[in-house]
């Protein structure tokens, strides 16, 4: 609106009805002072027009300054406009960076503004009819109204997608892992758990948390599948796995799922430790069963470990009879370090049960070993037995055996059958063992009867330049105490082993013999050394020689 100036001045005297104009000043007067400009009435209608431009301007369609006509104001909201729509189109589930929208909605402010200032203010020529356009702009405040509700429902719908998408990798990942064993898998299903528990936890509105519940339980279904098939042993560690779920995912989204490992585990770890009892499994299985004992401890399973490992110690001792003492003694020693293993408060009465398993499988073994003339083995065995177990009822017959052993180890004919297991009665005859060596000598003898005895060193003898010397001149020196060892022996056949001791050095030869025992007759016996060739050219190539003299009666 353009401001007019008017200057005028008053004439009370002047009666005439022209208008007042400009008085040309006085001759000699100045003119009169002039009054400062004044700014008129807005154009009709301008109010109005100005709620309208604001109201079109708040669109973000540009159309308070298409109201007025300013085109290049205009072009500013659309291409305002055009980039929020590139960039909030397609809807992401992140929404529009909030930066972006304030900054949107200040210019839509400011430009509704500035069309309302230039519709107030300015002459903008014929322009559409005020409440027409205020009207119009009060309907068009839809658009960003609407778009912004569509946005956001679109918004929303790209979020329920992408949680969606993630419960099915995670459905991936649970189809991938039952494929193959746990050990391999685990980490795929510790994975999908950790999308599954996000879901259900972090977006409970959502439509993939309501899907959840089902794909948890599905999930505990493939997980323990071994369980389902049978397979116990593979079934432990999946099952043991379960039961730390509720360590990590809220126990109102699981549920009764919590809990659903407990009786499977139970039952698995029973029924795979169990199978382990026989062969080279049972120290194996002492880790099921001991982990069944000190997990569940009140189940039913629990209650059944004592009388399986007792039933499967039972059968063993029974198998000591068969074929093969040996490997099953090895067995049992595995079932008694299976015992070991097991709290003693759940299986108290198994320890003596297991020992003495071991037991008799050591001494079946020795006595096996003996028998199949297996010398060397069967004298350490039998040896161990002895020396171990110093209650046992055995010990000495197990001590003879070990005896024919290491007889039979030089003089095989020994070992053609098992030393007498009783004291044969009848008269005994008396063999006299003398010793004229310069060292201790012990005699281990058997026959109808075993044994051992122990010759003390002869300090005063000497060994002997050649056999003949030794054989007619051994044990007969006037005047010395030669050492002796008195038997008393039952009538049969005997075989001798004579062992050098402290005082001899270390090429002394044991030497084995063997003579029969008669009914009626005293027998006497010499041990004594004789020194050999040092170059060895003769036989045998020892430098000592330890020989008994041959038997008198």
């Amino acid at each position: 609106m353009n401001a007019r100036d008017e200057w005028s001045v008053s004439d009370p005297g002047s009666g005439s009805g022209r208008p007042p104009g400009p008085t040309p000043p006085h001759d000699g007067e100045p003119p009169p002072p002039a009054r400062p400009p004044t700014v008129g009435p807005p154009p009709p209608g301008a109010a109005l027009r100005a709620v309208a431009a604001g109201l079109l301007g708040l669109s973000g369609l540009g159309l308070g300054h298409v109201l007025v006509r300013r085109w290049r104001r205009a072009a500013v909201s659309w291409a305002a406009t055009a980039v929020l729509l590139l960039v909030a189109l397609p809807a992401d589930p992140d929404g529009v960076p909030a930066p972006l929208v304030a900054g949107y909605l200040l210019l839509l402010v400011l430009a509704a503004a500035d069309a309302a200032r230039i519709a107030l203010r300015a002459d903008v020529g014929p322009a559409p009819r005020p409440v027409l356009a205020a009207v119009l702009g009060l309907m068009l405040l839809a658009v960003p109204v609407t778009g912004t509700a569509v946005h956001a429902s679109a918004r929303e719908e790209a979020a329920e997608q992408e949680l969606l998408g993630r419960l099915a990798e995670g459905d991936d990942l649970v189809a991938k892992a039952s494929k193959h064993p746990f050990a391999l898998s685990a980490p795929d299903y510790r994975y999908a758990l950790t999308l599954y528990r996000e879901l259900g936890e972090d977006h409970p509105g959502s439509r993939a948390a309501a899907l959840v519940p089902a794909r948890l339980d599905a999930f505990y279904d493939t997980v323990s599948s071994p369980y389902t098939e049978k397979k116990h042993c593979a079934a432990v560690e999946p099952l043991t796995y379960l039961r730390t779920v509720p360590d990590s995912v809220d126990h109102e989204l699981l549920g009764d799922l919590a809990d659903r490992p407990d009786a499977p585990l139970a039952e698995s770890l029973y029924a795979c430790g169990v199978s382990r009892l026989d062969g080279a499994g049972t120290a194996s299985g002492s880790k099921e069963l001991s982990t069944l004992l000190r997990t569940f401890p009140e189940s039913s399973q629990a209650g059944q470990v004592g009388p399986a490992v007792s039933g499967k110690i039972r059968e063993r001792v029974a198998a000591l009879k068969g074929e093969e003492p040996c490997a099953v003694t090895g067995d049992l020693r595995r079932m008694n370090t299976l015992v070991t293993e097991l709290p003693r408060t759940s299986v108290p009465s198994l320890d003596e049960q297991a020992d003495a398993g071991v037991r008799d499988g050591v001494f079946a073994c020795g006595v096996d070993q003996f028998e199949d003339r297996s010398f060397p083995e069967a004298r350490q065995t039998l040896t161990d037995f002895a020396d171990t177990y110093g209650e046992d009822r055995r010990r000495q017959r197990a001590r003879d055996i070990a005896v024919a052993a290491e007889i039979a180890e030089e003089r095989p004919s020994a070992g053609k059958r098992l030393p007498g297991s009783g004291r044969p009665g009848g008269v005994r005859m008396e063999l006299v063992i003398s010793n004229d060596a310069p060292n201790e000598v012990e005699v281990l003898y058997t026959g109808p009867v075993t044994g051992t005895v122990t010759l003390k060193a002869c300090g005063s003898c000497e060994r002997y330049s050649g056999e003949s010397a030794g054989a007619s001149r051994a044990c007969k020196a006037n005047g010395t105490s030669y050492p002796k060892a008195r038997l008393r022996l039952p009538a049969g056949e005997y075989h001798f082993l004579y062992k050098h001791g402290t005082g001899a050095t270390s090429d002394v030869d044991s030497y084995a013999s063997g003579s029969s025992v008669k009914p009626g007759y005293s027998y006497t016996s010499c041990t004594y050394l004789i020194e050999r060739d040092k170059y060895g050219l003769d036989l045998p190539p020892l430098s000592d020689l330890l020989k008994p003299t041959s038997f008198r009666r």
